[in-house]
């Protein structure tokens, strides 16, 4: 360096975080993994039947009952550890399905022609401007009791979303100069597609299926708040609201235990993806 000259700064390399900014990033998984291991191991660790009738409605909390009772006078604490499980393994379900859907169509879509991709993607289109909800209800009605026909309708209402998106991304990474030397080497689609537009999707499609993850958790929630899906007295957070939301002014703990861990993983995951978003930008 001449003298007189300016020191110019050395560029962070993108991706490297210093230890405050890991921080967030460190309590936000732990805190998504609480409540998925909550949901997942929470019937293992019930300590009353979840639809056993063990008190008065709307009991208070006591050494018995932390939480009180609910609506009926089952224990919250026990059906809120039960109820959890078949929420999340459905909204999970239904995440990977769209997020299948919409890689598979988004891919296609973007290495087909220009004519045929447009017409594959208003195809999809068609079903986006049905309203989730409205498709939940009808698959979910038509076919009661069923979880599988609540995570079909869970992918068909989120999958249009993910083949926009990924599409998009299919065709930033397609127009971009290492693929078209690729294709000038004579490299086939198939490793085109393996090699170059896979690894170069990937971020963006984990970013999608995390937001993805949170329309998911919100339908099937509204599902179970509007009794489709499992019926009889089988617990779920949803469902829950609604049973105990006309005594939430004699006991809120009822209708807000399931509301908390609901809130929280919608949050932790709607913030990791806004992470892993700038992360892969």
């Amino acid at each position: 360096m001449t003298a007189g000259s300016t020191p110019t700064r050395r560029a962070r390399p993108i991706g490297r975080r210093t230890p405050r900014g890991r921080l967030p990033l460190v309590l936000l998984v732990m805190a998504t993994l609480v409540v998925v291991l909550l949901a997942l191991l929470g019937p293992l660790a019930v300590p009353h039947s979840p639809t056993a009738l063990l008190g008065a409605p709307f009991q208070q909390p006591d050494a018995e009952f932390p939480l009180g009772t609910d609506a009926l006078g089952r224990d919250v604490v026990s059906r809120v550890l039960a109820g959890g499980r078949t929420l999340v393994l459905t909204a999970l379900a239904g995440t990977a399905a769209a997020g299948a859907v919409g890689l598979t169509a988004g891919v296609l879509a973007a290495m087909a022609s220009r004519r045929l991709g447009d017409l594959l993607v208003r195809c999809v289109d068609a079903l986006a401007v049905l309203p989730p909800l409205l498709v939940v209800l009808v698959l979910a009605a038509g076919f009661p009791g069923s979880t599988t026909v609540v995570v079909a309708a869970v992918a068909l209402a989120t999958a249009p979303f993910s083949t926009r998106v990924l599409r998009a991304a299919a065709d930033t990474v397609l127009t971009s100069g290492y693929v078209e030397a690729a294709r000038a080497r004579g490299d086939t689609r198939r490793a085109v597609l393996r090699h170059d537009v896979l690894p170069n999707i990937a971020g963006p499609a984990l970013t999608d299926a995390a937001l993805r993850l949170v329309a998911s958790l919100h339908l099937t929630a509204t599902a179970g708040f509007l009794g489709l899906g499992r019926g009889g007295g089988t617990p779920d957070w949803g469902r829950m609201v609604s049973e105990n939301a006309p005594g939430a002014t004699l006991a809120v703990l009822p209708f807000l235990a399931p509301v908390l861990p609901l809130v929280l993983l919608s949050i932790c995951v709607g913030l990791l993806a806004d992470v892993v978003g700038r992360g892969t930008a």
